[in-house]
């Protein structure tokens, strides 16, 4: 856990200062160039900081051991920091779509900007290319998806900065200046995007779901491995962090002992943990075989598979 931390914590530092100087510097240059394009994708770079000061904050949250108030640890806090993340992007969206929009509909007619702005959009993309791929593989060596977040984020930096310099070199082949304003309303669209689905992938875990329902497949492929493990029913699984909990009710001969009916739990949670990474804990309530329940509902059976 230590050692995890420590990358995230390395990941987000790196994106702070990585982020920090492409921002100023599209801004600066956005500027001094006249296009608000390069401007908004700067703008975008410095959401980009905030997630990652969130990012170095939330990991510092995640070393702290369980206590009597949260007896499960702190990993959730990975998915509340996400979810602001989105709050954050959706934000520089908003702000990005109105300005664009107000310079689309003004009067007047702008001058095109200057060649600094090809440049800039160029050291632009291929910062951020690099620090896209970093926060992947920090994100997927410690299955953060904090990380993949801000990485897929960032992704998509470089897709706003390609469709700047497109805009932009479309503008001296055409010496057509609205073409920038467009440009970033369309960027301003893309983060928006972003911020939503980015929302809604966090939603799934803080209300005890799973992205890959394939896991309930190979739970019940787990419990099929083991003798004298019947009818498995009421199966969840959610996850805590990059850590899963699974819960199952399980049943067994109601003639066996304590003892036996122990020992077949406990094949089924090693079967479970040969088959699944990153299993947090797994749950058993041993029934006798033929005890009905109405709250049988509750969870996934074979049946609703």
């Amino acid at each position: 856990m230590a050692e995890r931390e420590q990358e995230m914590k390395r990941a987000s530092w790196i994106g702070i200062i990585g982020n920090a100087l492409l921002s100023i510097t599209k801004i600066v240059a956005g500027f001094i160039s006249g296009s608000l394009a390069v401007v908004a994708d700067g703008i975008d770079s410095a959401s980009d900081i905030i997630t990652s000061i969130i990012t170095l904050i939330t990991a510092r949250i995640l070393t702290r051991p369980p206590n009597k108030k949260y007896p499960y640890g702190y990993d959730k806090a990975e998915s509340i920091a996400t979810k602001v993340l989105s709050f954050i992007i959706f934000f520089a969206g908003a702000q990005l779509f109105i300005t664009s929009a107000k310079k689309l509909f003004a009067s007047g007619n702008p001058e095109p900007p200057t060649m600094l702005a090809i440049y800039i959009t160029v050291f632009s993309i291929a910062g951020k290319l690099f620090l896209s791929y970093y926060q992947f593989r920090i994100g997927r060596k410690t299955d953060s998806p904090m990380l993949i977040a801000n990485g897929k984020n960032m992704q998509n930096d470089v897709l706003i900065s390609c469709s700047v310099l497109l805009g932009l070199i479309f503008i001296y082949i055409f010496k057509i200046p609205m073409i920038d304003t467009i440009a970033a309303l369309l960027v301003s669209i893309w983060v928006l995007r972003v911020a939503v689905k980015i929302f809604i992938q966090t939603s799934v875990e803080l209300m005890d779901g799973t992205e890959d329902c394939t896991i309930y497949n190979k739970i019940f492929e787990a419990i099929d491995a083991v003798e004298g493990a019947h009818h498995p029913h009421r199966v969840r699984s959610r996850n805590i962090g990059h850590k899963i909990m699974i819960a199952i009710d399980l049943e067994v001969d109601g003639d066996l002992t304590l003892r036996e009916a122990h020992d077949i739990a406990h094949k089924v949670e090693d079967s479970i943990k040969s088959r699944i990474d990153n299993v947090f804990d797994v749950a058993i309530h041993i029934e006798p075989i033929g005890d009905e329940k109405e709250e049988r509902a509750l969870g996934i059976t074979k049946s609703n598979l």
